[in-house]
């Protein structure tokens, strides 16, 4: 399957990128680690990855970009992670197919 071009009169738009995803791939492992009885399965973990970017304030930023202060802070994150988390726990995916 063709990968879709994010291209606009020229312009590619590709490299903007939302500056919460790395955030919370970084702190994931970290909350994932107070839950040591849970075993998330491949699309638990994307689950709670969209989740937990859906419910905080996008931060969007191009290559280049200047950040002159970080609204979202790092407690917000993991607040939301472990929101995530309770509820794909509670409602995984795969159950739901199954």
């Amino acid at each position: 399957m063709a990968h879709p071009k994010y291209e606009i009169n020229g312009v590619p738009l590709d490299q903007i990128r939302n500056r919460n995803e790395l955030r919370v791939i970084k702190l994931m492992p970290k909350v994932l680690a107070e839950h040591s009885d849970y075993r998330p399965d491949y699309l638990d973990i994307q689950d709670i990855y969209a989740l937990t970017l859906n419910n905080l304030p996008p931060r969007y930023v191009q290559q280049g970009s200047i950040v002159m202060r970080e609204p979202v802070k790092d407690d917000e994150i993991i607040r939301e992670l472990r929101e995530a988390i309770r509820k794909v726990e509670l409602c995984p995916t795969a159950r739901e197919h199954g």
